[in-house]
């Protein structure tokens, strides 16, 4: 069975035609050609950027000469009021300070620490969901939600401002469906301007209620009743060559980040393998008899072999975050073509993930194709749902994890059906399903 694409058209002439479908959605913008170019150029009097799913290209971009394409400023006038200066929009030295505080709380064991709220996630939404036909996103947004207060504040989801933060969020998504169209479209002054007022407002309430938070912990610290949870490392690690530490405002910035990418990339690629499991029972089952065997100890994890692929395949079709901007810091020739200073560079999970001449049967959900030579070297060219090089995400040992337990111990619990609708994949802060993903569910007996 293909999983399903976008509802595509080919690409539009006119650019307000374009700017409306940007804002409708990214993915169904592009042409269809885009799933077999190695590079297209899209210029006018407002755009001048260039989609790149050469692998030697993204290779150039992410891994060999990464300082010379930065993420764009561009970025910031979509995430900045809720990001202010994270990680997530930095460059050069700021970047690289960040980075030095918040990649060990992410290192080695530090990942495997994190199971206990993982497993205790995964308890509180099989309790949670019903038997009957429902909408899946909510709950894996529910899930996602829990596992990273529980990681990162040692709080459930149900505490009073986890759960305001949490709520907060779904309003700031429902009124932000696409972030990076100012990257990809600089737009005048006269145009209605990205983010909305809407938009900023909730921004506002979410990072309040972080301060709130991030305040306690601070004092937690300074009285030696902190917990000793990611939130405490990151807040106790110090850069190794400044000896400087996050800031109370700098960590608000942090927390937001981990929240964005943490929370929202969880729950849509989780709806999405759910999704596929209830389409392909043979693999339903092979992961629900994984995910039988897991224990509160840990010790099984090393065994989801088949759940760990059938997740790999989830983010090959549905990349959470399906487009990366970067721009070009000077002149450059990419594929006999001149790229000008400040020109755009798209590089698209999405389209690479499918690409017809990267992928044996690109559309074709295959978790087998993670053992076969030709899909091991795919994978090698045309697989970067955590992006790649330095600026690879920090959490994607903590992601994997979240991911392939979750995923097992849902199935194990419940047998999955699809819904009564297939769902329409869409781009708004990650890719969800245009009217939801529905799936339904029978709990399993004991």
């Amino acid at each position: 069975m293909s999983a399903p694409k976008p509802d595509g058209t080919e690409g539009r002439s006119s650019l307000f035609r374009l700017i409306r479908g940007f804002r409708r959605d990214l993915l169904s913008t592009f042409p269809k050609r885009m799933y077999r170019a190695w590079m297209a150029e899209y210029r006018n009097p407002l755009i001048h950027s260039f989609v790149c799913n050469d692998p030697a290209l993204v290779r150039l971009i992410l891994q060999e000469r990464p300082d010379d394409f930065p993420k764009s400023n561009r970025l910031r006038e979509g995430l900045a009021p809720l990001l202010g200066e994270s990680v997530f929009v930095t460059n050069g030295e700021e970047w690289r300070h960040q980075r030095r505080i918040i990649d060990p709380a992410f290192e080695g064991g530090r990942v495997r620490e994190a199971f206990p709220a993982i497993w205790s996630a995964a308890s509180a939404i099989i309790a949670r969901l019903p038997s009957g036909e429902i909408d899946i996103e909510p709950e894996t947004s529910h899930a996602a939600a829990d596992v990273i207060f529980r990681s990162l504040f040692s709080l459930p989801i149900e505490h009073e401002i986890a759960f305001k933060v949490f709520r907060a969020f779904r309003t700031h998504q429902d009124s932000q469906p696409l972030v990076n169209l100012a990257v990809l479209i600089p737009l005048p002054r006269w145009l209605p301007r990205f983010p909305s007022r809407q938009t900023k407002r909730s921004a506002a309430e979410i990072r309040e209620l972080i301060r709130e938070l991030v305040s306690a912990r601070m004092n937690a610290i300074r009285d030696g009743t902190a917990p000793d949870d990611l939130a405490t490392k990151i807040m106790t690690t110090s850069d190794p060559q400044t000896d400087e530490r996050f800031t109370a405002s700098e960590m608000v910035d942090q927390v937001a980040v981990f929240f964005l990418a943490g929370h929202e990339t969880g729950a849509s690629a989780l709806a999405w393998a759910l999704w596929l499991l209830a389409a392909h029972p043979e693999w339903q089952d092979r992961v629900a008899a994984e995910g039988r065997m897991l224990t509160p100890d840990f010790k099984a994890v090393s065994g989801l072999k088949a759940t760990r692929a059938v997740f790999r395949e989830t983010l090959r079709l549905y990349p959470p975050v399906p487009m990366m901007v970067r721009e070009a810091a000077q002149p450059e020739t990419f594929r006999d073509r001149k790229v000008p200073r400040k020109a755009q560079l798209v590089l698209s999970p999405w389209h690479l993930h499918r690409h017809e001449r990267l992928w044996q049967q690109p559309d074709m959900f295959d978790p087998g194709r993670w053992d076969t030579p030709e899909g091991k070297a795919s994978a090698r060219d045309a697989y970067i749902p955590f992006s790649a090089g330095q600026r690879v995400c920090p959490g994607a040992g903590f992601a994997m994890l979240e991911g392939v337990v979750m995923l097992a111990r849902i199935a194990a619990a419940f047998r999955l059906y699809p819904g009564s609708e297939t769902p329409v994949p869409v781009a708004r802060l990650t890719v969800r399903g245009k009217n939801g993903i529905l799936i339904r569910l029978e709990r399993r007996e004991e």
